[in-house]
């Protein structure tokens, strides 16, 4: 048996693999150790880009490295900034933007991403999709400030315009307390409302 349900960050790498061909933009909101930054980077291919986003210095450090061990730093734009600015450094026609919210691995676990600015960047993310185009948010609720982005998130995310996106949200029930979870939207093509529900006329 080859398939094997995995967990939130499998996930959201299966449905990105899915979306992005050669040749593509994308973002990785979150760039941490580098490492959903080099899965981009592999599927955009030589004549694709990845913008990526960090505040810590480290992060952005341990990135460069991991790309440039990798051969595939050459087709990334690491930014020292917060994925809020995204719509400043990124422009429309993306195909897939990335985040893996909570602390960078191995790093100070004071140091999170925060509600706001998630939500904020979140919203930029939305409008600089392409059509058929996806955002991907793994959320780790085992900490305070993630249980808070998990709650805002599903709030926010429930509340798309069904004629803009289709959203889903992927948790497993019997899961131990905290396990990550993930919110998959995708933009419509302007003739095809969405499919989770009727669309409002």
């Amino acid at each position: 048996m080859s398939f094997l349900l995995q967990n939130a960050r499998a996930l959201a790498a299966d449905y990105v693999r899915r979306a992005v061909e050669e040749g593509d933009r994308v973002v990785d909101a979150t760039m941490g150790n580098g490492h959903d930054t080099a899965f981009l980077a592999g599927l955009v291919g030589e004549t694709g880009c990845v913008t990526a986003f960090d505040v810590q210095e480290e992060a952005v450090r341990r990135t460069r490295e991991f790309l440039r061990s990798e051969g595939l730093l050459g087709r990334c734009e690491l930014l020292r900034a917060g994925h809020e600015c995204m719509a400043q450094h990124a422009r429309p026609g993306l195909a897939a933007v990335m985040f893996n919210l909570g602390w960078l691995p191995g790093g100070d676990k004071r140091v999170t991403t925060c509600t706001q600015t998630t939500l904020s960047a979140l919203l930029q993310a939305l409008e600089l999709i392409a059509p058929g185009g996806i955002v991907t948010v793994c959320v780790y609720p085992g900490h305070e400030e993630g249980e808070r982005e998990r709650a805002a998130l599903l709030q926010a995310v429930s509340a798309l315009d069904v004629r803009r996106f289709n959203a889903l949200h992927h948790r497993f029930v019997n899961a131990t307390p905290g396990a990550p979870e993930l919110y998959l939207i995708q933009k419509n093509p302007p003739s095809q409302p969405g499919e989770g529900k009727k669309a409002k006329t």
